[in-house]
């Protein structure tokens, strides 16, 4: 099936890309040109122009920032190689994986140029794959909280491969949900191919994203898949019989002991010889890049506390470090958008065992988010600080503070596993109604094939999500039968209720907001679509004994409409298509953990206005200050940059909170210290005198 606007999309894009400035005027004409070609053989179809145009000029507004490093300065520990080596390269990997990102994907131009920029400047910063080992680098990867740090890794596994790197493994959270999610996405951008499937070349449904491009079928293996129970096995491994060393092959696992324990044992087994040396098993002449998944979580040694002998290792941490210790040629990428527990990690903690610890001391890359993300400060906006040359902003007018969920026939804030909620709070009735007017009109502004969810996290407790998912589905079924039967002669019906809302929730806000708001869509657009919009969605269940799975790939061509009921499964690296409404009354006083629950941040092209944030008023105050030290830690970092310090010498101060927050998890900061505010670089002196009697007689008083 021709998917003609796609492809005068496409056509236009490579046309305004050559161009050095691309006015409105320029835009609209190359938009018509490509209209016009696109249907010289198909004039019964048609395009819609306006909507190409409005979705050209998006694409090409979009800036980036140039990322900031901090690097070693070594010149015994590093080898510089690409700038001299790139040109002899065939960047096979990457041209499809670029190819896909820009056809199929979506990305804009600037956004594809500035990871291909990115990924240069970290796989620079790794050594040359055909250098005479032993050498080992460890970085890090500082991005935010869904901003597309997953694409950014497939890049540099693409480029990776191509330059030589013969074994790649991902460590892809702790949860099995998750480490599927990243297969699926390791499919699509590197192998080509399902890994739930069968792979036989004469099969065209076995191949996925990069696989289904034109041109040759590039060879890369796997011994995962992206079934919840394909993570590796030693024995499929051994069954498979593919040799490392040879043609490249990538590996998503999750963090767990056992899993990675059989994946050293495996390497060894298979790659491995004894070193005279030292006695010990190593595998030699096979380069290995190591990417770390929110390498913030289950990755760092809790055990290492200060004075001690750094002998004690927690278990993932030891099995990673004997990982990269396997091997003479190996490089660590650790990817996190909440750095706060990396960078207390101990620079010098090293056992004979395990090796040395995962501290970034090769390089740490700070990476600024497209324009078009909508992060924390976006999102509940700065209280700012002028010492650190912060200026104060609002957010978004799409948080709604909510206070009626605490009674004890809902959700009170100290419940119990045991808890049985009886009712749905008011608030989170009218959040499902908000995820069906969404829903509705994103079909009418044309997005009726785009997957939409909506996110319902009030309780860790796998008991009490059970008791909230029955009363969700049941209030959403009961709206599914109104709109679909009417209400019969109720003077005020469900659709008039909606209307309402409508007009008074979500109109003047899409007013507001301006640009970034989605096309203009009329109540009766929306009514049209409330029955199909409505139908679609389902109810889902997201925890370690629910056999649902978001599984948005099986439902590409028509898209997902899902509300997605959870708790810990849904608080870190899970990301949830199109996700629109999000309910969240879960606390946690840790920066990090919080910062992750917000899996409302990221891109939402088209319908940023229709979504919407149901919280508490006191973790609304929570994120706003967490956003003002998100970026005072950032802009920390390119002080450290600008100062020309190395990894193993930069100092990064993190404010804290007066009502008792912490930055992270207490074992995770026993080399941090705690330090009162210093104006220490800086010049501070008071240039505006008061002659007023209240100023001074207030400051009299004080003194």
């Amino acid at each position: 099936m021709h998917n003609y606007y796609e492809n005068a999309r496409n056509m236009a894009v490579d046309i305004l890309r050559k161009e050095a400035v691309r006015s409105n005027e320029l835009v609209r004409k190359t938009a018509e040109t490509a209209v016009q070609a696109t249907l010289l053989f198909a004039p019964e179809e048609t395009i819609d122009i306006e909507a190409l145009i409005t979705e050209l000029l998006h694409l090409f507004s979009i800036t980036v920032q140039d990322a900031t490093v901090l690097d070693d300065h070594d010149p015994k520990l590093h080898t510089p190689w690409l700038p001299d080596k790139k040109g002899g390269i065939r960047w096979r990997f990457w041209t499809r994986y670029m190819t896909y990102l820009e056809r199929e994907f979506g990305m804009p131009p600037t956004v594809v140029n500035s990871l291909h920029e990115l990924t240069d400047m970290v796989l620079e910063r790794l050594e040359e794959p055909a250098r005479p080992g032993p050498w080992d680098r460890r970085g890090m990867v500082v991005g935010s909280v869904q901003s597309g740090k997953t694409a950014n890794y497939v890049g540099l596994i693409n480029k990776a491969i191509d330059a030589g790197y013969k074994l790649v493994i991902v460590l892809a959270g702790i949860h099995s949900n998750l480490r599927a999610q990243t297969q699926l996405r390791v499919d699509e951008g590197i192998l080509g191919f399902d890994t739930q499937k069968t792979r036989k070349l004469d099969n065209q449904s076995q191949w996925v994203g990069v696989g289904k491009l034109p041109g040759e079928k590039l060879v890369v293996h796997s011994l995962t898949s992206s079934d919840e129970k394909g993570d590796f096995n030693k024995k499929m491994a051994d069954t498979v019989g593919v040799m490392i060393g040879g043609d490249p092959v990538v590996l998503v696992i999750k963090k767990n002991s056992s899993v990675l324990k059989n994946l050293v044992n495996w390497v060894l087994h298979v790659g491995g010889s004894d070193d005279p040396v030292s006695g010990k098993r190593v595998v030699r002449d096979v380069p290995l890049l190591l990417i770390d998944d929110e390498a913030d979580n289950a990755s760092i040694n809790t055990k290492d506390r200060v004075g001690s002998s750094c002998s004690e290792v927690t278990a993932i941490n030891g099995r990673i470090r004997h990982l990269l210790d396997a091997f003479d040629k190996s490089a660590y990428v650790g990817y996190t958008a909440t750095p706060f527990a990396n960078i207390f990690i101990n620079p010098d903690a090293e056992t004979p065992d395990h090796g040395d610890d995962l501290f970034p001391r090769s390089f740490i890359i700070n990476v600024k988010p497209p324009s078009n993300y909508v992060g924390p400060a976006k999102v509940f906006g700065l209280d700012g600080d002028s010492d650190a040359g912060i200026q104060p902003c609002d957010g978004l007018d799409i948080v709604r503070e909510i206070d009626d969920y605490a009674t004890t026939s809902r959700f009170p804030p100290k419940h119990r596993s045991d808890h049985i909620p009886t009712e749905l709070p008011e608030s989170l009735k009218q959040a499902i109604r908000c995820f069906i007017l969404t829903c509705s009109a994103r079909r009418a502004r044309g997005q009726d094939k785009k997957h939409n969810s909506m996110l319902i996290h009030v309780t860790r407790f796998v008991n009490v999500q059970g008791h909230v998912v029955r009363m969700v589905r049941d209030e959403l079924i009961a709206l599914q039968r109104r709109i679909e039967f009417g209400d019969g002669s109720l003077t005020r019906t469900l659709v008039d209720e909606l209307r309402e809302l409508w007009e008074l929730e979500f109109v003047p806000v899409s007013e507001n907001m301006g640009q970034e708001a989605g096309a203009v869509v009329e109540w009766a657009d929306i009514e049209q679509e409330l029955h199909a919009a409505t139908s679609k969605i389902s109810v889902a269940t997201i925890n370690g004994f629910a056999k649902e799975a978001l599984d948005y790939r099986d439902h590409e061509a028509e898209g997902r409409s899902v509300i997605a009921v959870g708790g810990d499964k849904l608080s870190r690296g899970l990301t949830l298509e199109g996700l629109s409404v999000s309910y969240f009354l879960r606390t946690t006083r840790m920066y990090d953990a919080l910062m992750q629950m917000g899996r409302w941040f990221g891109y939402r092209p088209g319908y940023l206005d229709l979504c919407r944030l149901f919280t508490t008023r006191t973790l609304a105050s929570w994120y706003r200050h967490i956003a003002l030290a998100d970026e005072e830690l950032r802009r920390e970092f390119d002080y450290m940059v600008a100062a020309g310090l190395t990894p193993e010498r930069y100092g990064l101060r993190v404010r804290t909170h007066p009502a008792g927050m912490i930055v992270t998890a207490l074992n995770k900061m026993s080399h941090g210290v705690n330090r009162q505010l210093s104006w220490e670089g800086t010049l501070v002196q008071t240039t505006d005198l008061s002659k007023g009697d209240p100023e001074i007689g207030a400051n009299l008083s004080a003194t």
